[in-house]
């Protein structure tokens, strides 16, 4: 004679039971929903306008910081006027001129909005911080140069952005002089493998979703390229020591020279 197979009646649960079987199901939905936002995470609608935004404000801000070397390394002026207030002030021109918005117009409550002033607070904080190399008489070369400030920057902006958002101006790894700018295996991979590709679009910047110290990430490189003016000190002759008291390059006009990296959290 067949035994018949037992048969499960859900119905014999008790109530505490059947509360918790409800709960664990509810965790494990949840944890698997969680694994899959982190393993497969998408862009921000926003995130490529956000990344460009930062780029260019950082760049206008070097770019005054280079426009004014020669004022800043004039060793018979003190008080050289350049004060946090005309950087940010002569950047932000800059940045409308080059994008078409007045920064100040930006809706401080978007992400956009809030990223983009903790990157204006930035400048302001290492212009301020740095006014007293700046107006020194009597000095010719600062050391105050446009990489420095960049540098600079970034590590404010890491703090100001209260962990949302970074920004770096690195290189390929044998351009980069300072340790701190140094890029990480992501960028650095990036570098190699597509910006310093012959068939790269000059200028094009390169976007993906990238883990960075351990966190889903959007993430931005923007190649960089020596003018005429880098060539002082990253041109020729290759070894020759530059006004920094570092080895020359052997760039050329056009080459790689920088790229800024830009690492919107998720």
């Amino acid at each position: 004679m067949r035994r018949k197979l037992p048969v499960f009646d859900d119905t014999a649960l008790t109530d505490a039971a059947a509360a918790s079987r409800a709960a664990l199901l509810a965790v494990m939905l949840l944890c698997c929903a969680s694994v899959s936002a982190f393993a497969d995470p998408q862009p921000a609608a926003d995130d490529p306008t956000i990344a460009e935004s930062l780029a260019e404000m950082l760049r206008d801000a070097r770019t005054v910081v280079s426009n004014n070397q020669d004022l800043i390394n004039n060793p018979n002026i003190g008080d050289k006027g350049l004060t946090a207030t005309v950087v940010l002030d002569k950047a932000m021109q800059l940045y409308k001129e080059h994008m078409g918005v007045d920064p100040k117009t930006t809706d401080p409550q978007s992400r956009q909005g809030r990223l983009l002033r903790a990157m204006m607070q930035s400048i302001v904080e290492v212009v301020d911080a740095n006014q007293e190399t700046i107006n020194a008489k009597g000095v010719g070369f600062k050391g105050f140069i446009p990489a420095v400030f960049g540098r600079l920057v970034g590590e404010a902006f890491a703090r100001n952005a209260d962990g949302d958002a970074e920004i770096m101006v690195t290189a390929p790894a044998e351009l980069v002089r300072n340790r701190k700018a140094r890029p990480d295996s992501w960028e650095a991979s990036i570098i190699k493998a597509k910006l310093l590709a012959p068939d790269w679009p000059r200028g094009d910047p390169y976007s993906a979703m990238a883990d960075a110290k351990g966190r889903p990430a959007y993430r931005v490189m923007v190649p960089e390229y020596y003018a005429e003016s880098c060539l002082a000190c990253h041109g020729s002759p290759k070894g020759e020591m530059d006004i920094t008291g570092y080895p020359k390059e052997g760039g050329k006009t056009g080459d790689l020279g920088a790229v800024i990296s830009i690492t919107l959290y998720r």
